[in-house]
């Protein structure tokens, strides 16, 4: 996880009357929630408690008197460093009360009751599905029931994740960020509210595809989701390969669509709108283009285009930094951009060119921080497989839960029991706040879809016990090397003479 904390508000008397200041965390690039110093410390406590055989960054001690605009600076570093050093421990950022604590943090800050709602989930040809669930459910739930609606059997659900998509101006479409099962796709989505939620795949290499097409909804689901990536030009064909994708999507044959569509090289890969990179020269406008274990860059020459492929286990690391008043600050400082998601933002990446030739490429987008939880995420499945990961035993179920005790920002207690959801939390204070209440939020959903066309509009007590979950969320951690802040790539370290 990339966290920063940019910045601080000013609140009013808390239950004891007191006035205190609020830490605005960003998670991804993106604004996540506003904490008091006592949340986080608490936090921490429970950390130390349920993995006593980890040792924790050290918690930025407290103070006795109120401090001084100086002294909350210096505490809003220090918190920052503490969180990002967090997110950089591959065991605290997948643990379940971790996980459990942001998303109640997000509810909080964002002042959602816990209600159920009609959410629109779609698939990537415009087929909504029509979910209840409720406002402060996670991703994965959200995900497990929208799946539901469409009989997808639940083996294959975590083959999918949900994302935000927006239209742009210019009739394309992209992809802002994929939903995180620390966050509430309700209120994620209300942050970018001209974004839609959507289902994709939710890996990288297409040897998964021979599973999924062993189920006639699986199938037809990466069927839709081919169809609608070769007709918006990500995955680029032939005039003639086009007319025969033409005559078999007439014909209704969707496995041989998919068995021919699978061979093309941007199969599976994600694309990203036109961007400035300074490769191979400055101020050179390309397409990016992540997946196939490569990030690639479409340059355009006039009618031309040139392809340039940069394989992942040969970037050694990478940064995302922010872009302000003509200054590059690192997105681990507190220069993040404030409020609104994106922001100026861009990616440099150190790339093994030739034998003991190292050169840093930069790309300048806004969307610099999901390309970073792309990267990662490739790394990451990489590295699975490396270990003998066998697709058809990847474990998807979430670890045990140990109930966290949460302290909202007036002072007030609040045990979770459940870490997906908000819904069932149990007052253990003396105020005047009540428990919501729980539902299974269940149903059927009597359409699924049929076609390709177009219808309407991880708590683990110890690292032994970590559960895999490769298949249910990008795993973005980050890890710093030699005190720079960059994304250390551990797949680089296979590389070998052979393999330049």
């Amino acid at each position: 996880m990339h966290f920063s904390i940019p910045d601080t508000q000013e609140f009013g008397p808390d239950n004891s009357g007191s006035s205190f200041t609020g830490f605005n965390i960003h998670i991804n690039g993106s604004f996540h929630c506003c904490l008091r110093y006592k949340q986080l410390h608490s936090l921490h406590e429970q950390l130390k408690r349920s993995l006593p055989t980890l040792a924790l960054p050290s918690f930025p001690p407290k103070k006795l008197l109120p401090l001084t605009p100086s002294q909350i600076e210096q505490r809003r570093i220090s918190l920052e460093r503490y969180i990002q050093l967090v997110g950089q421990d591959p065991v605290l950022c997948r643990s379940e009360l971790l996980r459990a604590f942001l998303l109640n943090a997000q509810q909080e800050s964002s002042f959602t009751e816990c209600r159920e709602v009609s959410l629109d989930v779609f698939l990537m040809n415009g087929y909504r599905i029509v979910t209840k669930a409720f406002t402060t459910d996670c991703s994965s739930k959200v995900l497990e029931k929208a799946c539901s609606l469409i009989d997808l059997p639940k083996e294959y659900t975590y083959y999918f994740s949900l994302y935000l998509v927006r239209n742009e101006p210019n009739g394309e479409v992209a992809i802002a960020k994929k939903l995180m099962d620390f966050e509430a796709p309700h209120i994620s989505q209300k942050q970018w509210d001209d974004c839609k939620i959507v289902i994709r795949t939710s890996y990288w290499d297409a040897n998964y595809d021979l599973e999924l097409m062993r189920d006639r909804i699986a199938l037809n689901l990466l069927y839709i989701q081919a169809l609608s990536d070769v007709e918006r030009g990500w995955i680029l064909t032939s005039r003639d390969l086009s007319d025969q994708l033409t005559d078999l999507q007439a014909r209704g044959n969707k496995r041989e669509y998919l068995e021919i569509v699978r061979k093309l090289p941007l199969y599976g890969c994600l694309q990203f709108p036109r961007v400035c990179v300074d490769y191979p020269q400055p101020n050179t406008m390309a397409t990016v283009i992540i997946g196939n274990r490569e990030l690639n860059l479409l340059t355009h020459y006039g009618k031309k285009i040139q392809e340039t492929k940069f394989k992942v286990t040969r970037i050694r690391c990478w940064r995302v930094t922010t872009i302000h008043n003509n200054e590059e600050l690192s997105s681990n400082s507190s220069s993040e951009s404030r409020g609104e998601p994106g922001g100026n933002l861009e990616l440099s990446f150190e790339y093994l060119m030739a034998k003991n030739q190292l050169k840093w490429i930069t790309i300048y987008s806004e969307q610099s921080m999901l390309m970073s939880v792309c990267l990662q995420s490739i790394v990451d499945e990489l590295l699975n497989q490396k270990n003998g990961s066998d697709i058809n035993n990847v474990q998807t179920h979430q670890a045990d839960f140990a109930p966290l005790s949460y302290i909202r920002r007036d002072g007030s207690n609040y045990y979770i029991t459940d870490s997906s959801s908000t819904d069932t939390l149990s007052s253990i204070s003396d105020s005047n706040s009540t428990s919501n209440q729980q539902s299974n939020g269940s149903g059927k959903h009597p359409q699924q879809p049929s076609n390709g066309t177009s219808s309407s509009s991880s708590s683990s007590s110890s690292s032994s016990s970590f559960i895999r979950r490769k298949l249910k969320e990008f795993n973005t951690t980050v890890r710093f090397k030699s005190g720079k802040d960059s994304v250390h790539n551990e797949a680089f370290e296979w590389i070998g003479d052979d393999d330049l």
